[in-house]
């Protein structure tokens, strides 16, 4: 496929965000995409708002998994692009829009010149949330068509176009949602005696959670929580009766995600006694640690290095979550970095992904896939 025609189809998607198992403008324009390609090879299955698209080898002794997320995010966009968001209030803020131009251009190479081996391509819905990857893994579509080894990427700002980095093991960390809703007594702003005050409750467990990591997790592990919204209150004069936190938990161990929780729901108890309210916990998503198969990483990273136009990097492990590595539990395979060189971060409303990304990822997922088929 030609850049152009990359370019082109990323712009096309990074313009229709949508939320998670609510992809249904993304899904038909995959779809159509893919019906341009040649269809001798090719089989697809629609799962929920996604796709499973299986090339046929023409000796097939295994098969060979790949997978893009196809959801977006609910942040307004601010890059001022003339390809902008459509969608008010969303945008491809993780790069979404990169994994599946990527995806599509792997796969139309692989629908004209037939692998040998089998090739599954999974455009995954709902990354972000609610969590794809599990209820994907349980389905009757992906179980008939279960491949032997997995891959996937992720763009990485912080890294140069043309830059590579992934390791063996641990990769992503263990992830968790995190809701709280406080339940008081509203009243007056003149008589606090007669309420009780949840936005001061609320403020209160915000900053007993800053003691969680400090001295409840082993120093020489890792852990994160981080409340990244709160709502109370409806006017300057009136005592809220409700407040809800809304936050994310992340460690590099399942024992710590454990250990994390358990000292959230004590703090979350001891305010509902030193405030007389209810309180109400939910872990919303879980993600597990996205984990690289030692052989497969080292595989691909020995193959990357030999590369004239890639660079490569051992990375360390990031506090990132991705729910790929329920794949990984199941399935060998591995996940990496793929450098964009923007200056602003994953998840932000400025993200400026460089499109030379794009081509250089596709030819080297291609070169990569050829190169495993040969062993």
């Amino acid at each position: 496929m030609q850049t152009d025609r990359l370019i082109e189809i990323r712009r096309d998607l990074h313009r229709i965000p949508e939320p998670g198992f609510q992809e249904v403008k993304t899904q038909q324009y995959i779809k159509k995409t893919i019906e341009e390609f040649p269809q001798d090879n090719i089989e697809i299955k629609p799962w929920r708002t996604g796709l499973l698209v299986r090339v046929t080898g023409s000796a097939p002794e295994k098969t060979y998994g790949y997978r893009a997320d196809i959801d977006g995010l609910p942040i307004p966009e601010e890059t001022g692009a003339a390809y902008q968001s459509s969608h008010k209030g969303f945008m491809h803020a993780c790069g979404h829009d990169f994994h599946m131009t990527i995806a599509l251009g792997v796969l139309a190479h692989f629908a004209a010149k037939q692998p040998k081996d089998n090739l599954l391509f999974i455009f995954q819905p709902a990354e972000e949330g609610p969590g794809g990857a599990q209820p994907l893994l349980e389905s009757e579509e992906f179980r008939a068509w279960k491949p032997d080894e997995m891959m996937a990427l992720h763009i990485a700002p912080e890294y140069p176009v043309g830059t590579v980095a992934t390791k063996p093991g641990l990769l992503f960390a263990n992830t968790s949602e995190l809701f709280i809703d406080l339940k008081g007594k509203g009243g007056h702003a003149a008589l606090p005696h007669l309420a009780n005050d949840m936005v001061v409750a609320c403020s209160q467990l915000v900053t007993q959670f800053q003691t969680i990591v400090a001295r409840n997790v082993a120093p020489l592990d890792s852990a994160v929580v981080t409340v990244g919204k709160i709502s109370s209150g409806t006017k300057q004069n009136i005592i809220a009766e409700h407040a809800r936190l809304e936050g994310t938990i992340r460690t590099l161990s399942i024992e710590s995600m454990d250990v994390v929780k358990k000292r959230i729901e004590s703090l979350v108890s001891g305010i509902e006694t030193g405030f007389d309210c209810a309180a109400s916990i939910n872990y919303g998503a879980n993600y597990c640690q996205v984990y690289n198969n030692h052989a497969s990483a080292e595989r691909f990273m020995a193959f990357t290095r030999k590369r004239e136009n890639s660079v490569l990097v051992e990375c360390e492990k990031a506090m990132t979550g991705e729910d790929f590595g329920y794949f990984l539990e199941e399935i060998p395979g591995l996940m990496f970095w793929l450098g964009v060189n923007s200056p602003s971060g994953l998840h932000s409303s400025t993200l400026d992904a460089k499109e030379e990304a794009i081509p250089f990822a596709v030819q080297l997922l291609i070169d990569y896939l050829e190169d495993v088929q040969k062993k």
